[in-house]
């Protein structure tokens, strides 16, 4: 199969088409816009429907009519644009419609920079609206990963009948990299709870003005059941050089390629250090985390943020190790020196001082 050269914005949209994505819906903003620009050239080769809407907050509510009726449909943007679609992210939750919504990150807080960064990960895991509610979210770190993310992405919003995440900082949206599309195209076929125009059909679409207190808390209690279905059966994580590791690197995005670097390095200086970087942000791979508790003195999040992912990580190890963190702001990348200088420290400190004592072990 022939690899194609291309940005990571260009192979979401090619991957969604093949994963059966008949319309998009969206704005333009960096570093996204050749998502919506790829959009507008090979959906309508397919008979499929690109529309540029007047705003963010307009697009999510076409997203939410288009897959009312069935259609595969999905958009994409950046953290402020993320920000004005909440609303109906949340709407879309709660009336179980799949669709897939591709975050470019950039800096931040509001309109911030357009550098890239990693500050959107608690809008997109914890949920930027309000209610009781999930997005599952995919972070892919290379090119080859937005498209082989994107159509599982498809896969699992048509699965679970929830928005899904595609959260990829600006490095891995803008960069090159040769890309292999191993899926055939997908046959869509109209789902049986689509609106088709009769009443009895009706029943994907969530209004405040018949819900009472009673009915909406089953509703939400039927959601957290998928959620937890999910957390069960959809985690992903990499997992590199973590057999033998004492000191366990963990990064998603463009840092989960720094980290693996940092890693050869750091084991061919005689440390042994390992990677683990999450694919799937929400569910969390907790499991992963807790598997290496017994070989691992500690382990160093690293990120570009304050610091977001690192209090998932901490929760997964529930004290029973100590979590050390690396962060960068405002479109700075952490280094591959001052990562592999901070292993280096590490390293230095004596093995009692990180142990892990029975009581906490039985914690975990």
């Amino acid at each position: 199969m022939r690899k194609q050269l291309m940005k990571g914005n260009e192979a979401v949209v090619k991957s969604a088409i093949l994963a059966g994505c008949r319309a998009y819906y969206g704005y333009p903003i960096t570093p996204a816009s050749e998502i919506a620009e790829a959009a507008a050239n090979y959906l309508p080769q397919v008979g499929g429907v690109f529309l540029q809407a007047e705003s963010e907050v307009a697009a999510i509510n076409m997203l939410y009519g288009a897959s009312s009726a069935g259609v595969r449909c999905m958009t994409a943007s950046s953290g402020p644009g993320i920000s004005l679609m909440q609303e109906g992210i949340s709407y879309m939750a709660g009336a179980e419609l799949p669709c897939v919504i591709a975050d470019i990150t950039r800096g931040g807080p509001g309109l911030g920079n357009i550098a890239s960064e990693q500050s959107d990960y608690h809008q997109a895991v914890k949920g930027g609206g309000n209610g009781c509610y999930h997005t599952i979210v995919l972070a892919p770190y290379s090119v080859q990963e937005m498209a082989d993310l994107t159509a599982l992405a498809f896969e699992l919003a048509d699965r679970y009948r929830t928005p899904v995440m595609l959260l990829a900082d600006g490095f891995v949206g803008q960069m090159m990299e040769p890309v292999e599309f191993s899926q055939t195209a997908a046959e869509t076929h109209l789902p049986k709870w689509a609106v088709a125009g009769t009443a009895e059909s009706r029943g994907n679409l969530i209004t405040s003005l018949h819900m009472g207190s009673d009915d909406l808390e089953a509703h939400v209690r039927h959601l957290e059941a998928k959620y937890k279905l999910a957390e069960q059966n959809e985690t992903r994580a990499e997992e590199w050089h973590t057999d033998d590791a004492e000191i366990v690197l963990v990064g998603y995005g463009i840092v989960g390629r720094i980290l693996k670097a940092v890693v050869a390095d750091a084991r061919a200086a005689g440390l042994k250090v390992g990677l683990l970087r999450p694919i799937t942000l929400f569910p969390f791979p907790t499991q992963h985390f807790q598997r290496l508790v017994p070989r691992a003195r500690v382990f160093l999040v690293v990120e570009m943020s304050t610091g977001q992912l690192v209090e998932d990580v901490r929760l997964a190890l529930n004290g029973a190790r100590p979590v050390e963190f690396l962060g960068r702001m405002g479109g700075n990348v952490p280094s591959h020196e001052e990562v592999l200088e901070f292993v280096r420290k590490l390293a230095r400190r004596t093995p009692p001082a990180l142990a892990l004592d029975e009581e906490r072990m039985a914690h975990v």
